[in-house]
């Protein structure tokens, strides 16, 4: 799977979390940055790394997606499969 392929993919409800709180920082931090009024330096450094922050975080949240097979193989291993005959179900005969 590519990279197109996994940004056009659906993304978990989690990251689509993640990925609003990213875009979130990234605009607020934005706006400090771009402000026209005289700021301490400090605080102008500090939007600057969390917009770097917030567009990695959107970024990575973006091209996560859910692998199916992966969740199946999980689920197998866990014990929840599917097609599992179980014991007791499981009789030959009446006797």
């Amino acid at each position: 799977m590519n990279v197109v392929e996994r940004a056009k993919a659906p993304t978990p409800k989690f990251f689509k979390v993640l990925r609003t709180i990213g875009l979130a920082l990234l605009a607020v931090s934005g706006s400090i940055v771009a402000a026209p009024v005289a700021l301490p330096a400090v605080v102008v450094t500090v939007a600057g790394y969390a917009a770097v922050a917030g567009g990695v975080l959107s970024a990575v949240s973006q091209i996560t997606v859910e692998d199916k097979s992966l969740r199946q193989a999980q689920d197998d291993t866990r014990g929840n499969k599917k097609n599992e005959v179980k014991p007791e179900t499981d009789v030959g005969g009446n006797g």
